[in-house]
């Protein structure tokens, strides 16, 4: 069997892999490496993230596939996941045992003061409040600040969503982005109980005292790297895919790139389809069309990254800080990655800083140039962390386009566009089914799965004729 993978990320990896024995398998990529968001570069001499810089360790697939290419005794955790909160002003602690930010713990809640005392009083009439009357998928802000109050959506669960998605709680789906709060809203009447209970049964005490997020030593880059060899696929880098058409025998992916002039084309028995889904609805626009419609209502939002490297400067506790969208500013997020991740900067007196920009529906600080940018954040870090001296190095890493938005109905929409594809093509990748390493991980093997099933009902019929 003849497969196309299109896109390199982690996600078309992951698929590649999981075709290895099974298939031909061509990776296609438009860019000059593997790994999409997976990047990791050096600044300074140093390997840091210019992307993800983690995954959850207890969702089994990432660790799972680091193991398989032979990276299980470079899986690192980090040193502290203590963060904070900018409210008011002033860092506090994230409370402990959150679910995306809905509180487990009333004692670690009101010890982090977090809440004012009139949003504690609103959070606790969750447990004396009739069950809330609700759309099918609403909102995370919506479920959530019904029940507990808009103070915990606005410095608790927007902050959070914000570091994960860009996005904000008023916008996206609670059962594609928090779907462990689903089965609360249908079956529980208190969201704080039904959390406590959801929290304690699908994140007990871990024995080995392990940290939820792990790493590989090196950089997560370390890892794409490895899974595209363990694939044993043929990767066109510098490759763009022009089109897929139909063949008498299959699929045709014309491409233009990797030193051959003009296009060419790849014949394949199966496509993968793992890039952002507005470049997957332009592929599937002439040949499934009735799977690119419902892409269409999935919307991306852009983002940068800054990183400082200060010497031998002094830091808050903690790995860094979350910064809820009323606080305003620039600043999003801020990862104290040489205390994060102490390996990174061993046997230096470099302190290294990363700080996230950009908020769904609001690009305007990316308008600025670069060393605009870098020179509002490090003021904006100074001001929070009390950091004296200015940055010894910076770097800005751009990322348009980079995060699907979860608008309610996602789900389904996904689902409709999977649905309507045609036997042979498959879907993988971030803008269906999560935005994490595993997630994405997950969604490249069952695609993998989806056109090996396909191929093997396709010779099925051939054979029963």
């Amino acid at each position: 069997m003849r497969v196309v993978v299109v896109g390199a990320g982690i996600a078309g990896l992951a698929a590649a892999h999981a075709l290895r024995g099974r298939a031909e398998i061509t990776v296609v990529e438009s860019g000059d490496r593997v790994g999409g968001k997976l990047r990791t570069t050096p600044f300074e001499g140093l390997p840091i993230e210019e992307g993800a810089e983690s995954f959850l360790a207890r969702v089994p697939d990432a660790v799972r596939l680091a193991r398989h290419v032979g990276l299980g005794h470079d899986i690192v955790h980090p040193a502290t996941t203590a963060a904070s909160l900018l409210i008011s002003g002033r860092l506090r602690p994230l409370p402990p045992r959150t679910l995306l930010g809905v509180p487990t713990d009333a004692i670690g809640l009101i010890r982090s003061r977090v809440l004012s005392p009139a949003g504690l009083i609103r959070a606790t009439a969750d447990l004396v409040l009739p069950r809330t009357a609700l759309p099918d998928d609403p909102t995370v802000g919506g479920y959530v600040g019904a029940r507990v109050g808009r103070e915990i959506v606005e410095r608790l669960v927007d902050p959070l969503l914000g570091g994960v998605y860009a996005g904000r709680a008023d916008a996206m789906s609670l059962r594609a982005t928090v779907p462990q709060l689903t089965s609360i809203m249908s079956e529980e009447r208190s969201l704080l109980l039904g959390a406590h209970r959801v929290r304690a049964r699908t994140a007990p005490a871990d024995p080995t005292g392990a940290p939820v997020f792990a790493s590989v030593r090196g950089g997560l880059g370390r890892l794409a790297a490895a899974v595209a060899d363990a694939s044993a696929a043929k990767i066109l880098l510098g490759t763009t895919v022009r089109a897929v058409s139909r063949t008498t025998a299959g699929w045709r992916i014309t491409v233009v790139g990797a030193g051959a002039p003009g296009e060419w084309d790849i014949d394949a028995d199966a496509v993968i389809i793992a890039v952002p889904v507005p470049v997957a609805r332009t592929l599937l626009a002439r040949v499934a069309p009735h799977a690119a419609a419902p892409l269409a209502a999935v919307p991306y939002a852009s983002v940068a990254l800054i990183t400082f490297l200060y010497r031998a400067a002094r830091l808050p506790p903690g790995s860094g800080y979350l910064v809820p969208p009323r606080e305003g500013g620039v600043v999003k997020a801020a990862t104290f990655m040489s205390a994060k991740w102490p390996q990174l900067s061993a046997g230096t007196d470099a302190t290294i800083v990363r700080a996230s920009v950009g908020r769904a529906g609001d690009a305007r600080d990316l308008e600025r140039a670069d060393v605009e940018l870098a020179g509002v954040v490090a003021a904006e870090l100074a001001s929070t962390t009390g950091l004296t001296g200015r940055p010894a190095a910076s770097r800005v890493t751009r990322w348009p386009d980079a995060l699907p938005q979860y608008l309610p109905g996602h789900l389904d929409r996904a689902a409709a566009a999977r649905r309507a594809l045609p036997a042979g093509i498959a879907l993988a990748g971030a803008g269906y089914d999560g935005v994490g390493i595993p997630a994405c991980i997950r969604s490249g093997e069952a695609a993998a799965e989806a056109v090996l099933r396909a191929d093997d009902a396709v010779r099925a019929g051939h054979a029963g004729r």
